[in-house]
């Protein structure tokens, strides 16, 4: 009973601390939104993502690494700010590119508006996401400015790389795929602008630019890693009340994740055949009975729980690099914060 109170504490106390920073990043980003027309068609679109409440662990990262290296909250706002607002910019186009019908519970701005208004929005977001983190490295020294929008620009590109690779192996259809595969696209697509880059400027403000950042790319990475498997397997095991997102739609949209590359590594050629068939079908082409059939093969070969334990493992190992990212931080509340996230991942799966 003691561990089931305590891993609920760590939930509460971590999904608050989220909620916070959310609050405040919400409305920070609709402040920095422009008035004027067509409202219906772009300023009223590109609010909408903003307004829905989401994890907002990129603006807390970014918050909490850089009080914990001795930055103010006042330094650091515009650029969390500017994370989440590229991030919403890249949900966008991720759902028009997915074909996705819901983004935090609701429809997607592509699913409500069309493509074309959509992907306007979405680069409306961007813009704004660049003039929040002008204002806000006006508040730096020049050299460490351009040190923050180098970053920035390293995130946009490996993001993009990540996205591209994504892709490609859907339009290639490409299926001889591994654990290293999925690592090396989730390091790109996923865990630099999630975990690396929001960990990375906030530790680069707080101690004016010194810090060791190899430290940071390697927790910010297994840490990232693990969390994008668990956004994975929420996708597969989830109410979609709860997770936002359209259940099984990755499923739907045959990205390559990694119960996917377990069910094709170890099904036999029957069931292997039937896996073939479903990734050269079309979105439009897979059915719900197919979608149901490939979810089910994961359950009978155990790709599900392949998934979780590799996930464990990398959390364990995020876990030993932890104190070497953060030795020369501050103790305290923000330090105790980053430090729960990883048994936080872990909590969420039992």
């Amino acid at each position: 009973m003691t561990g089931l109170t305590d891993r609920a504490a760590l939930v509460t106390n971590v999904e608050g601390r989220l909620r916070e920073v959310g609050r405040a990043v919400r409305r920070t980003m609709l402040d920095a939104m422009p008035d004027g027309e067509p409202v219906q068609w772009l300023y009223g679109p590109m609010r909408e993502y903003p307004s829905r409440p989401g994890k907002a662990l990129r603006p807390a990262l970014c918050l909490s690494a850089g009080r914990a290296f001795g930055a103010s909250s006042e330094e650091l706002l515009g650029i969390a700010v500017a994370i989440e607002l590229l991030h919403n910019a890249f949900l966008v186009h991720d759902d028009v590119a997915d074909g996705s019908e819901m983004r935090r519970g609701r429809p997607t701005l592509s699913a409500t508006y069309g493509v074309a208004a959509a992907l306007n929005a979405g680069d409306g977001l961007a813009i704004v996401a660049g003039q929040v983190l002008r204002r806000a490295t006006r508040r730096l020294d020049r050299d460490l400015a351009d040190l923050v929008w180098s970053e920035f620009d390293t995130m946009a590109l490996r993001t993009l790389e990540g996205q591209a690779t994504e892709v490609g192996w859907q339009l290639d259809n490409v299926e001889n795929l591994g654990p290293d595969d999925y690592l090396h696209l989730i390091m790109h697509k996923t865990c630099w602008y999630t975990t690396i880059h929001p960990l990375r400027v906030g530790a680069i403000i707080g101690s004016g630019g010194t810090v060791d950042l190899g430290p940071l790319v390697r927790f910010g990475f297994h840490f990232g890693a693990a969390f994008q498997i668990r956004d994975d397997l929420l996708n597969l095991v989830g109410e979609e009340r709860t997770y936002g997102k359209e259940i099984l739609g990755d499923i739907y949209e045959g990205k390559r994740t990694l119960p996917l590359m377990h069910l094709l590594s170890v099904a036999d050629d029957k069931d292997k055949a039937l896996v073939h068939h479903y990734l050269r079908q079309t979105r439009s082409e897979r059915t719900p009975d197919l979608v149901r059939s490939v979810r089910t093969l994961m359950d009978d070969y155990g790709s599900i729980d392949f998934t979780k334990e590799y996930a464990e493992g990398i959390l364990m190992v995020a876990e030993e690099y932890f104190e070497q990212a953060f030795t020369a931080a501050q103790p305290g509340p923000d330090l105790d914060f980053l430090r729960s996230l990883v048994p936080y991942v872990w909590a969420r799966w039992r």
